[in-house]
């Protein structure tokens, strides 16, 4: 046998071995994603934003929600969402758990998406969705928000979802020939019609008749089947069921509806992802007979039904956004109300072309040790996997188009607005590493040869290694746990805690209650929430209340934190060191302590 035979059988045997394995590989991904999400967890202490999603978790729905409406920028399904899931605790732990749930339930729907789209390119799609995978579940990025009380994992996954959903309307062409929704019409008539047949080979068999409360010939189901005795449980066994594959159009559009909806509702800032399908799909509309292959063109498919199926196509998709906008329409008033709120004022400062760019090396590897020696080689490797990648789908401008247009809209919507109001933020835009991962697992796949594959992944894993080390042994958060516990060992009954951002006071208060020690606490300029904002700033016409709520006690507690923005003028020491004396100071992580009094 020549040697080059020799050498495609053991290829093909090699790719047979791949394809049986394939479960069993994702199956380790998954594992390993959810181990290092789930990974000292709870080592750190809650900082401020994780607080603030725990207290409104506590409170029941309508209050939550209204709350959310009054002092907060984020829509209700996460809080909604861990508001139940407390129900099994509130230690950091058990809350942050809720979000590395989601982000290890993101693997395996990146898989299905890199599968899909890579066989869709040259059906090569196991390999690409595994990689696409394994990039996903060592990410320091998400590993980092996989470990936060916040919604930015289960932002990921709906738009994961919804993702997934409309590859599969791309890939699929009784999405552009069957109405929205005759699918599901069609399971339901035949699911209505009686099994006659059946029901004539079965010539003994009997059935109960509510009239006459007694068993009788049957004439329909499926005869002495030990369920036909109960009405409630033979009815399905008594219907016709089309198989999966009937409907799979139908659960596709209702996917994609109900997780962009998801997605929406995650946060407000996801109103670009919408945004890009729909600038994808209307575009793919427009251009479809530019994309068709030639032979299609001028033979198989005339210019008549053609238009017949982009007609369809469009219907559907119009419909599917009316869904989109039906499930997310309860909503709107308070999206625009919280809209207006941050017009008027936000903190996030404007962005730069550096912040793009450092957004952009967040999402690839962030902590990286900065002992690195050539961080320039690290960046590069990435660039031309990239390229490699984009090079792998040049077959096919349609997933092209729809890579470039999911990672740029949302980069350009932000940018675009943080014209007027800034709001660009690296976490706002983490489901934009969905295509971004995509195309550097493309790019790792087009090196052909598995040992150029594995040595390129090796690679990737190694400085994600490096990375993940760094973020587990020093990433650090605002130690409100050590502070807690530190005034709780020396406070006495008639001090006085001052809290210098309204808000710091529930990340205090969130350990500080651990300790039952009862003292009289109040916020500056104003106690929590009292003027319908999330974070009042200090201002002069404030320092006669300061002066008054401090007469009285002997010692006074300064719990300082986040001053940047709400003492910007550095009035709260100062009105303190004119009334009483600074005993002493201590500096924890995110906050400091001053403790006031008579010398």
């Amino acid at each position: 046998m020549p040697v080059t035979s020799r050498l495609g059988q053991f290829a093909s045997q090699i790719n047979r071995l791949f394809e049986r394995a394939t479960p069993f590989l994702l199956l380790a991904i998954v594992a390993l994603g959810g181990a290092l999400r789930f990974h000292q967890i709870g080592s750190k202490a809650l900082w401020l934003d994780e607080s603030f999603s725990v207290w409104l978790g506590w409170q029941p729905l309508g209050r939550m929600w209204a709350w959310l409406i009054n002092i907060d920028q984020h829509p209700p399904l996460y809080y909604t969402l861990l508001h139940w899931w407390m129900l099994l605790g509130d230690s950091a732990a058990t809350v942050r758990a809720f979000s590395a749930l989601c982000g290890t339930l993101t693997i395996p729907v990146l898989y299905f998406l890199g599968r899909r789209l890579a066989n869709a390119a040259d059906r090569a799609g196991p390999a690409v969705g595994l990689l696409a995978a394994l990039l996903l579940a060592v990410s320091p990025f998400h590993v980092r928000f996989a470990q936060e009380t916040r919604m930015y994992t289960l932002l990921t996954l709906n738009a994961a979802l919804a993702l997934y959903a409309m590859v599969r309307l791309l890939t699929d062409p009784r999405a552009a020939q069957v109405s929205l929704g005759q699918q599901l019409v069609d399971l339901w008539q035949t699911w209505r019609t009686a099994r006659s047949a059946e029901l004539q080979a079965l010539p003994d068999s009997r059935v109960y008749s509510p009239a006459s409360r007694v068993y009788s010939p049957a004439t329909a189901g499926y005869g002495r089947d030990f369920r036909a005795t109960t009405d409630w449980v033979s009815a399905p066994t008594r219907r016709r069921w089309l198989p999966l594959q009937a409907i799979e159009t139908d659960l596709a559009w209702l996917g994609y509806m109900v997780f962009t909806a998801g997605t929406l509702l995650s946060h407000n800032t996801a109103v670009f992802f919408p945004i890009a399908t729909n600038l994808l799909m209307l575009g793919y509309i427009l251009l479809r007979p530019l994309t068709l292959p030639i032979a299609n063109r001028k033979s198989r498919i005339t210019n008549y039904e053609l238009r017949i199926t982009n007609y369809e196509l469009l219907r559907n998709w119009l419909l599917a956004q009316a869904g989109v906008f039906l499930l997310w329409s309860p909503w709107l008033v308070a999206f625009v109300l919280q809209s207006m709120g941050v017009y008027r004022e936000f903190w996030i400062p404007s962005p730069t072309w550096q912040t793009v760019v450092d957004t952009v090396k967040t999402f690839l590897s962030s902590f990286l040790p900065p002992g690195v020696r050539w961080p320039a080689v690290v960046w590069g490797l990435y660039w031309v996997l990239a390229a490699l990648g984009l090079l792998y789908f040049r077959r096919r401008p349609a997933i092209l188009a729809l890579l470039f247009i999911l990672f740029l809209t949302p980069f350009a919507g932000e940018w675009l607005v943080s014209l007027r109001r800034p709001i660009f933020y690296d976490r706002t835009l983490i489901w934009t590493t969905i295509p971004l991962y995509l195309v550097l697992a493309a790019g790792i796949g087009q090196l052909r040869y598995r040992p150029y594959i594995i040595a390129a992944a090796l690679m990737v894993l190694t400085v994600n290694g490096l990375s993940l080390r760094e973020y587990y042994a020093h990433f650090e958060k605002e130690q409100w746990d050590d502070a807690a516990a530190f005034v709780a060992q020396r406070v006495q009954p008639d001090d006085l805690l001052l809290f210098n951002a309204t808000w710091v006071q529930i990340p205090f208060d969130f350990y500080f209650r651990l300790h039952n020690r009862p003292v009289a606490e109040h916020g500056l300029p104003v106690d929590l929430f009292d003027r319908g904002i999330l974070e009042p700033k200090m201002a002069e016409s404030d320092l006669p209340r300061l002066r008054s709520l401090i007469r009285g006690h002997n010692r006074i507690w300064l719990v300082y934190s986040h001053n940047w923005y709400t003492d910007p003028q550095n009035l709260i020491p100062p009105a303190l060191d004119d009334e009483l004396d600074l005993l002493d100071t201590w500096d924890f992580y995110g906050l400091q302590l001053h403790l006031y009094g008579i010398q």
